[in-house]
């Protein structure tokens, strides 16, 4: 065995996109510098260097999608595109010194929480190591889902999902199915339509998109912002207010966004002059239940003579023949996929062994639970960031994340007043309590109410992915960890019962 395969370091954190990079920051930042980042690819970037197809852009505001302690004056539009928010978060790695301690192509196999010594055993594709602390960051749009649909074995054509893009393939002149309209669909659709010979878009459910409000952000804006650093604080900030002030809607009075639903099929009626193909395109649903999307080529694009939407979800596929739940078929060379990823069943949740032999994908069998959205009961100095019940329906994700690194920061300066070898573990019922509180909040959101089916929800029907609240009360619960929640398990050597020979480990009550 190598060196590195009998490495300890203080924190193990995996991934390395916003929350990874971002956790890695907060690290050094509080003092500690023995910390790796395990990277499975062989870059930094998480989705924005997985999400590569034509089109991919961030739907959220550029100085709003960045963070604090690391403002970017030199945006060149107002919402930027892939490869630009890939390129800021090099630039991350590369200003706060993060590389030496990245282990690229460094997929983790299993992590086995260990009794005795109370660290984490990590089995990764690069060798083994072990951590007092695991930070999860591998975020829940990491993994791609692809259906299950009966012949696509015997498909004869290209397919590949939004996420894997396949950039040797060439679609120019093909007849291409785009299976699936979110997000990264309604991206794709104007992007290759112009130069595919037939698109047919398979829609199970038509979502609702309002217009971009995207332009170039002028020299002189980014000479001030360079100049004078606190106006793009302020820029960021006023950005921030707006949704905030959104979010009541969101949460409280679902009925207050018909307003809003006027404005997106006003967007749709400029573009779609077709009857038919209106009534397609008009969700039955309350605007905001599924993820508001955001564009101004998406309808035109599907106005053009080349593109045929069907109004129902793929069922079938006979040879090079797609056949859709309602009938309608259609010949196509190339499959994409646009069907999204595993959120409410993440697959590192598999590899992850906790305290009693337990996975934490068996722990959340019932559904996905975690104090403050960042800590599983059973599971030791184990940290998810982007956890279940932090995602934002209308904002940043990069200010929920922030606000989990502060209780990251706190985590870890509670183990240090603690002393000597020593564990937190959530107790069941502070995750229980948390867990209620959230989701006797979310009955009344668009999220639970608004009558759509979307990917917030798991397979119980039930909402464990929103946050349903404002992005200040998450940093509010958020700004310290409150030991009372949690029991303190100490080593062995260093518990009562083992110093009287009564036994092997030590659950202190944490109030004392």
């Amino acid at each position: 065995m190598t060196e590195r395969e009998h490495e300890h370091v203080r924190v193990a954190v995996i991934g390395s996109g916003f929350g990874g990079l971002g956790a890695a920051v907060r690290l050094r930042r509080e003092g500690v510098t023995d910390f790796v980042v395990l990277e499975r690819a062989d870059a930094v970037g998480g989705t924005w260097r997985d999400n590569s197809y034509p089109g991919c852009a961030c739907d959220v505001p550029s100085h709003l999608y960045s963070f604090s302690f690391a403002p970017n004056p030199h945006w060149p539009r107002t919402f930027s595109g892939q490869g630009r928010i890939r390129e800021y978060l090099e630039h991350v790695a590369d200003v706060f010194r993060l590389r030496p301690h990245i282990r690229l192509n460094s997929e983790v196999q299993e992590l086995r929480w260990d009794d005795e010594r109370l660290w984490w055993e990590i089995d990764t594709a690069s060798g083994t190591l072990t951590a007092d602390v695991v930070v999860s960051a591998t975020g829940p749009l990491s993994d791609p889902k692809t259906p299950d649909i009966p012949g696509i074995d015997t498909f004869p054509g290209k397919v590949f999902h939004s996420a894997r893009w396949d950039h040797d393939y060439d679609l120019r002149g093909k007849r291409v199915a785009m299976i699936g309209t979110g997000a990264s669909a309604i991206q794709i659709v104007p992007a290759i339509q112009k130069e595919v010979g037939k698109l047919t878009l398979f829609q199970r459910t038509p979502p609702w998109v309002m217009p971009r409000a995207d332009r170039a952000i002028s020299k002189a804006e980014r000479w001030v912002h360079r100049r004078l650093p606190f106006t793009t604080q302020a820029r960021r900030g006023l950005l921030w207010g707006i949704r905030e002030l959104q979010v009541q809607a969101f949460t409280k009075r679902p009925n207050e966004l018909g307003l809003v639903e006027q404005l997106a099929k006003r967007n749709m009626y400029r573009a779609i002059k077709d009857p038919a193909l209106r009534a397609k395109l008009t969700p039955d649903y309350r605007i905001g239940c599924k993820r508001i999307l955001l564009s101004n080529t998406y309808y035109p694009a599907l106005a053009q003579p080349n593109v045929d939407v069907v109004a129902s979800g793929l069922s079938e596929i006979r040879g090079n023949t797609l056949v859709a739940a309602d009938g309608t078929e259609a010949e196509v060379d190339a499959i994409v996929f646009g069907t999204g990823f595993h959120v409410t069943d993440m697959p590192i949740a598999q590899r992850v062994i906790g305290a009693d032999g337990v996975s934490l994908a068996e722990s959340w069998k019932g559904g996905m639970a975690a104090l403050r959205g960042a800590t599983a009961a059973g599971f030791p100095n184990f940290m998810t960031v982007i956890g279940p019940n932090t995602g934002l329906g209308n904002s940043s994700m990069i200010l929920m994340i922030e606000a989990q690194l502060n209780y990251l920061a706190d985590y870890l300066r509670q183990l240090n007043v603690l002393g000597g070898r020593v564990a937190l573990t959530p107790r069941a019922s502070a995750v229980a309590g948390w867990n209620n509180r959230v989701q006797d909040r979310m009955k009344r959101t668009v999220w639970n109410t608004g009558g759509c089916n979307s990917w917030y929800l798991d397979e119980n029907g039930v909402n464990t992915t929103v946050w349903p609240g404002t992005t200040t009360e998450f940093r509010q619960a958020t700004r310290h960890v409150d030991v009372g929640e949690y029991e303190v398990v100490r080593a062995p050597a260093e518990s009562p019962e083992a110093r009287t020979g009564k036994g092997s480990k030590n659950k202190e009550a944490s109030a004392a």
